[in-house]
């Protein structure tokens, strides 16, 4: 750290010596360089070049030549301004051996000089030596992308990869996992709907040409998957099918167990397409959640929570997002988080309270009914 500190001060004295030097020889300069003729010959000569290669017309090169002669005859007629520098070289040295002295004193008195330096590696070696259930969703995430790299071949660890970087917020991370892993694994189907579902999920919702693949590929090895049957259904009324679409809604519906958490949202988006028009957004069965039977595993609860997190945070960042807000609300319902549900109703009803659309989207999303976790 010491050393840090002496080169940012020999920095510091080279640079105010050089501003010293610079402002010194232009106080020596006999006379002060017109700039402003030199600029409008700079612009005749641009305008003649302009010209010449046809990007301009005639008239318009005349009436350009002229204005900027007009304005370089007033330049010349001015009197000229000798320059005299107002501030002496005292004020200039003492403003640049007081900047450092003042970060120095900063950094004492808020920051840690006494701390050791912790390079990634020792941090990466710390966490893997550590239990995981102690590490933070973007530390699991930086262990498991080592491991990964020891053992390219395996998709299950590039599974894993995938729930950290969702947990972490980091969606396009979990996108590049799963792309691994479905190369080395493609005949899981589990990991070809992950795949579908985290790639909808970085599209806000909406269903990409390359999600629709994940999804069909979904449903060749796995006939029974509710993600890929909904999305694929949804595919269709986006595409004017409504009437196929809502069929295949409903024979999903048909199929789903009677305790199914899901099978409320199937029904709101199903009366939705009915009588109006198709959902431009998956329903949180298909944003948040979507997987095997009655529920969510944990692994999948934790991927969930992390791009409920990060949407969050997106929020945060950019809050002029009403179908944001109302996705977001929805999925505190949808995850039985009461507390941040009504806090966020909260929030986005006092920026949206003139605009009753938005209200009315964010009292349906407020009274989605809780999805089951685990099984």
């Amino acid at each position: 750290m010491i050393a840090f500190w002496v080169t940012a001060g020999v920095l510091s004295a080279a640079a105010a010596m050089l501003m010293l030097w610079r402002a010194a020889g232009a106080a020596a300069r006999p006379e002060s360089v017109d700039i402003t003729s030199v600029f409008y010959r700079r612009q005749l000569a641009e305008i003649g070049d302009l010209a010449d290669r046809g990007l301009i017309g005639p008239e318009e090169q005349r009436s350009a030549e002229a204005e900027a002669g007009r304005r370089l005859l007033a330049a010349a007629d001015a009197p000229a301004e000798a320059w005299t520098p107002g501030v002496g070289r005292g004020p200039v040295l003492a403003a640049a051996m007081a900047v450092p002295a003042l970060a120095l004193a900063l950094y004492i008195a808020v920051g840690a000089p006494g701390m050791a330096d912790q390079p990634f590696a020792a941090r990466l070696a710390k966490w893997r030596a550590s239990d995981p259930r102690t590490l933070a969703p973007a530390e699991m995430a930086a262990v498991l992308e080592k491991l990964t790299g020891e053992r390219p071949n395996d998709p299950e660890g590039f599974r894993f990869l995938a729930l950290a970087e969702g947990s972490a917020g980091n969606a396009a991370g979990a996108v590049r996992a799963l792309k691994h892993a479905v190369q080395l694994a493609p005949e899981r189907g589990d990991l070809w709907e992950m795949l579908g579902e985290a790639e909808v999920y970085t599209a806000n919702g909406a269903l990409t040409d390359d999600a629709l693949v994940d999804f069909r590929r979904t449903l060749a090895l796995d006939p029974k998957n509710v993600a890929a049957r909904f999305q694929l259904a949804r595919a269709k009324i986006k595409a004017g099918d409504r009437e196929g679409g809502v069929a295949d809604w409903r024979a999903l519906l048909a199929d789903m167990a009677p305790d199914d958490s899901r099978r409320a949202d199937l029904q709101t988006a199903i009366a939705d397409a009915s009588g109006g028009p198709a959902p431009a957004q998956a329903p949180p069965m298909a944003q948040d959640g979507g997987a095997q039977g009655g529920g969510l595993s944990a692994d999948q609860m934790t991927a969930v929570r992390g791009m409920v997190a990060g949407l969050a945070a997106k929020l945060q960042a950019n809050p002029d997002d009403p179908e944001g807000w109302v996705r977001l609300v929805r999925a505190y319902a949808v995850l039985g988080d009461a507390d941040k549900r009504d806090a966020t109703l909260k929030a986005a009803r006092a920026r949206y309270a003139g605009k009753p659309s938005v209200l009315d989207a964010l009292a349906q999303a407020a009274a989605a009914a809780p999805m089951k976790q685990g099984q």
